[in-house]
């Protein structure tokens, strides 16, 4: 049987529409008639060839991405051939992406009436129709289309849905049975046909046709125990539990048998032979790993349910374990339990190394020990733990942040850039710009602090770049600027937009200040200098913040206190010759 076809049987079928929506099944075959220009017989020779140009022109603006234009050039051809399908097929797409809704679907109609056997044309209108909701419309388009394309499987398909959206349950069943003609006999029809049964409420029909696939299937128990749950649904218990038992008589590691009997202990009542049969599932070596999963998930909201013995859960957890050792997600379940029940940091450290020691490359893991492990600052530890999760998770950005930062406040500034560079490798259009931009701004900063002034300025552009307000950048490279000879005007815009950010910080206020003396606005100056002081919350003011005050009190005439501030300096430990060799300058000068 045709997949595709099996699959939207069984959304049909299993799935309720939702909100008016049905899911079409479009065909993915190409149409047996190709498009083709379908000029009238009426038009003249000459109407013919201007037609045909401005038609092919319109495709070709269409495929250049010249839209506008190929949207007046198909009104042209409607106005040379007002019966011109294939016109009016491409027009309506246009008029769809205008949200023009009732001209697209007017555009529509008229091309199917005009080509009444194009599929193509007559599939857009149908699912047009189910787009407006318009379920009685879209069925008659359907069963026309069908009647006109009788091998096709997926329009039936789409016919099962619309008939189950207006609940003509009779109709569905011809509808599957012309897909078992077409497609073959399948157990898929089969349990089709038994849903729609129960949609009916034709439980006898519904029982038979289940009762009829397990029979036919002796060897696999998976419909024995579907009818054992269809039985249980329907109120006749003993006889679910009768089928239960047989099939784990003969099969005693059928999880889905395992399962079933576990809800009908737990639906009888029977809450420790319940108990046991999640333990035999969660304990057996032969469980899928995913049914396991799925019970250890029970277990754990049970528990929830019931006050949350977080005891009973973790011995249950570590018996798994012991189990299946290396099952990534019951580890990864163990650890995320312990951080749920917010254990010692140290158990659930200690839950996190072990799922790494089974999956190395299980970045959540290794992102929860990097960031536990940050606060402790052994930034020898978080490097050792980041570091393997660039090669395991190139794509995780954080994974060289993390490593770059360790490295760098370890003082190893060539490891720190190194991550860094690999790091700006796997950016994207998709990539946070915090961290991003953090790459670059440390990048920026190493940089300088190894004399490449051009490559820090560099890394601070690209810094800026992917976050325009990253104020430690925009301070530090103003301050370069002015200091080292460039675009005041430039510095001075960062800096201003730094102190208007962080209007009480001292260290951007300094900034700020001082570039204004380099521009010679020294009253200005001495006003942020003075707000400087005044916030610098520091027990000793630096060296440097000093000397600029210095500098600055002595442009605006304050010599004894300029005089005073470098005196001041020399004590804060900045470089007292040359100091001295200033402030006896300033003493000279009147």
């Amino acid at each position: 049987m045709c997949k595709r076809a099996r699959y939207y049987l069984l959304l049909a079928i299993a799935v309720v529409a939702m909100g008016g929506q049905i899911v079409s099944a479009a065909s993915k075959k190409k149409a047996k008639k190709p498009v083709v220009l379908a000029v009238a017989d009426t038009l003249s020779y000459n109407d013919s060839r201007r037609y045909n140009y401005f038609f092919l022109e319109a495709v070709r603006q269409q495929g250049a991405g010249h839209y506008a234009a190929a949207f007046d050039l198909l009104n042209h051809c409607l106005d040379i051939n007002p019966k011109a399908a294939e016109a009016y097929f491409l027009r309506a797409r246009y008029l769809s992406m205008l949200r023009k809704d009732s001209l697209a679907l007017n555009d529509l109609e008229k091309a199917a009436s005009l080509q009444p056997g194009n599929a193509i044309y007559q599939e857009k209108v149908a699912q047009f129709y189910i787009g407006m909701g318009n379920f009685d419309k879209a069925t008659k388009a359907y069963e026309q289309l069908y009647a006109n394309n009788r091998d096709r499987s997926d329009v039936l398909n789409v016919l099962v849905q619309l008939y189950q959206q207006q609940k003509d349950y009779g109709k569905m069943i011809e509808a599957i049975n012309k897909m078992e003609e077409l497609e073959g006999v399948d157990d898929q029809f089969e349990m089709a046909k038994m849903n729609v049964y129960e949609m009916m409420g034709n439980t006898r029909k519904a029982y038979l046709t289940l009762k009829r696939l397990a029979d036919s299937h002796p060897n696999d128990k998976t419909f024995t125990v579907m009818l054992g749950n269809w039985l249980m649904q329907h109120k006749m218990r003993k006889a679910a539990y009768k089928l239960f038992a047989q099939t784990l008589k003969e099969e005693p590691d059928n999880t889905y048998a395992q399962s079933s009997m576990y809800d009908y202990y737990r639906s009888s009542g029977n809450d420790s032979l319940a108990r046991q049969m999640m333990d035999h599932i969660l304990l057996g070596k032969n469980t899928p790993a995913d049914s396991r999963m799925q019970f250890l998930k029970q277990a754990i909201q049970e528990n929830e349910q019931k006050g949350g013995d977080s005891m009973q859960i973790i011995h249950l957890l570590d018996r798994v374990r012991q189990v299946v050792p290396k099952d990534v997600q019951v580890a990864e379940m163990r650890a995320a339990y312990f951080q749920m029940k917010k254990m010692p940091t140290a158990v659930v450290d200690s839950a996190l190394m072990q799922l790494l020691d089974i999956a190395p490359d299980n970045a959540w893991a290794r992102f929860q020990l990097v960031q536990s492990k940050w606060a402790t600052q052994d930034w020898k530890l978080v490097a050792s733990l980041a570091e393997p999760g660039m090669l395991y998770n190139p794509d995780e950005m954080a994974f060289y942040y993390f490593t770059g930062l360790a490295r760098f406040y370890q003082e190893d500034d060539k490891g720190a850039l190194d991550a860094f560079q690999r790091g700006t490798v796997e950016i994207n259009d998709k990539s946070n710009p915090d961290i991003v931009s953090d790459f670059y701004a440390i990048m920026g900063d190493i940089y300088h602090s190894q004399g490449e002034k051009e490559k820090s300025y560099a890394a601070y552009d690209s810094c800026l770049q992917w976050k325009p307000d990253h104020i430690a950048t925009l301070n530090n490279y103003a301050y370069f600027l002015c200091t080292e000879g460039g675009n005041l005007k430039k510095a001075e815009e960062m800096s201003a937009k730094v102190v208007k950010a962080e209007p009480t910080n001292a260290t951007y206020l300094d900034t700020y200040a001082w570039i204004l003396f380099c521009e010679e606005r020294y009253a200005e100056a001495k006003f942020y200098m003075d707000a400087t002081l005044k916030n610098d919350t520091d027990s000793a003011v630096s060296a440097a913040v000093l000397e600029h005050a210095g500098d600055i009190y002595m442009k605006v005439g304050e010599k004894e206190q300029a005089l005073e501030f470098l005196q001041k300096a020399i004590e804060a430990g900045g470089d007292k010759d040359a100091l001295t060799r200033k402030m006896n300058l300033y003493r000279k000068e009147k």
